[in-house]
């Protein structure tokens, strides 16, 4: 299965985000085709959490984008760990979605199948 460029993913991301009530705003714009995805989770409470790619032995056949939880701290190591990220790939796309009951809104990799 096709799976959809990286502008077309958080374009409709950050869509539907706002149709659900929620704050998302893209933070950086990556490489239009194929750019790693990133997301950022501010729970409004002092506490954040990032996500990224889920490993290649992670994903499933059915197209769908998978993420798994980086880190889960305060803002600021969050923050920390983006850059960190950032001087690896400059090509990545950051998305920062708010929400105080910390769904993410993406897909998680399962450690088993």
């Amino acid at each position: 299965m096709a799976r959809l460029t990286s502008e077309f993913w958080v374009s409709a991301y950050i869509r539907q985000a706002s149709h659900d009530g929620l704050v998302a705003m893209l933070r950086r714009r990556g490489a239009r085709e194929a750019g790693a995805i990133f997301v950022k989770l501010d729970r409004l409470d002092g506490t954040a959490a990032l996500y990224g790619p889920a490993p290649q032995a992670l994903a499933a056949d059915d197209g769908e984008r998978r993420f798994q939880l980086l880190l889960d701290s305060d803002p600021l190591a969050v923050e920390d760990r983006v850059a960190r990220e950032l001087r690896f790939d400059a090509d990545l796309w950051l998305v920062e979605i708010e929400n105080r009951a910390g769904d993410p809104r993406i897909v998680l990799a399962k450690d088993e199948p």
